[in-house]
């Protein structure tokens, strides 16, 4: 196996030709993913949920880089029209991504349920992507070596899926659900890797976690005990967006990259440092709960995948 053990964004090869969409792209996690994709050539479609952040995001980054090809689209993830019409317009004008890189995330808010009564840390970090993810994989599997790579999180490792209570109604932590929702992440980033491998297609599912990382993740939606910690107390152990990137780089773009596998930090804990192969939780890949869980966002989204089920 090649070592990832000095990996960086310098290692990242000739991009030209290839067409990346990395949801939450105009800051944090998404933003680095997006400088470090640019600046080796690729075309890079920010899907973000306010586009004035992501023009100023554009601008900087072409400041930066001149001639960097970037594109900025609206994409509410928690809203399943709005994913539905960033997908169909991507189709109507003709934009065949060949890696889509699922990365935007909301963390541990107040319970708060969307319009169609899901559970917002639930519909934005797994049902948004799972059917983004289902209406673009037909037209990436004629791409060139079309990826897709789920960010997760290590926290998937303690966290359970509350089937019986998706919503929080009966007994809500913020953290809880956020944990719930990166165990989804991940479960979902497996059970397409098993679906794609079944129906022989070409494409991956990776799984990438960045460690801890300073973001405006910890800080634009948590409240209370959650917000002091991640947001204040625990900044000064956190590594830069640029290096809590380098997992999904990772897996978006190395040449030795395999389906199913997760990327993460390799410094203790993995809570930072260069990426390397990471185990996944058993549960995580449990074909059972992989099931379950598809069987669940199917119906919630409206979203059907053209991929059998695995054996």
């Amino acid at each position: 196996m090649t070592s990832q053990k000095r990996w960086s964004a310098d290692q990242i090869p000739d991009q030209s030709g290839r067409v990346f969409v990395v949801t939450g792209a105009n800051s944090g996690l998404g933003l680095a993913t997006t400088r470090a994709l640019a600046r080796r050539g690729a075309r890079v479609i920010l899907a973000v949920r306010d586009e004035e952040k992501g023009r100023r995001a554009v601008a900087d980054l072409t400041a930066e880089l001149p001639g960097a090809r970037l594109e900025v689209r609206r994409l509410e993830l928690s809203d399943m029209e709005s994913v539905r019409m960033f997908a169909d317009r991507l189709k109507s004008d003709g934009v065949r991504p060949d890696v889509l890189v699922n990365n935007a995330g909301v963390m541990a808010p107040p319970r708060t349920l969307t319009g169609q009564g899901v559970e917002v840390q639930f519909a934005a970090n797994h049902l948004g992507h799972f059917a983004l993810t289902g209406l673009l994989l037909g037209r990436m599997a004629e791409g060139k070596d079309p990826r897709v790579v789920t960010v997760t999180s290590a926290n998937h490792r303690q966290a359970k899926i509350f089937f019986d209570d998706l919503t929080g109604e009966q007994k809500y932590s913020p953290m809880g659900y956020y944990n719930q929702s990166k165990l989804a992440n991940a479960v979902f980033g497996w059970e397409l890797h098993r679906r794609l491998t079944a129906a022989g297609s070409p494409v991956r599912s990776i799984l990438a976690h960045p460690g801890y990382t300073s973001t405006n993740l910890q800080t634009s939606a948590p409240v209370g005990m959650v917000k002091l910690l991640f947001g204040r107390l625990l900044v000064p152990l956190a590594q830069s967006p640029d290096q809590g990137a380098l997992p999904q780089l990772y897996a978006a773009t190395a040449p030795d990259v395999r389906g199913g596998e997760l990327f993460g930090p390799d410094g203790t804990g993995e809570l930072r440092g260069a990426p390397k192969r990471v185990q996944l939780a058993p549960r995580a890949a449990d074909p059972e709960t992989g099931s379950r869980l598809w069987q669940l966002s199917e119906p919630l989204t409206g979203v059907r995948f053209a991929l059998p089920a695995a054996a």
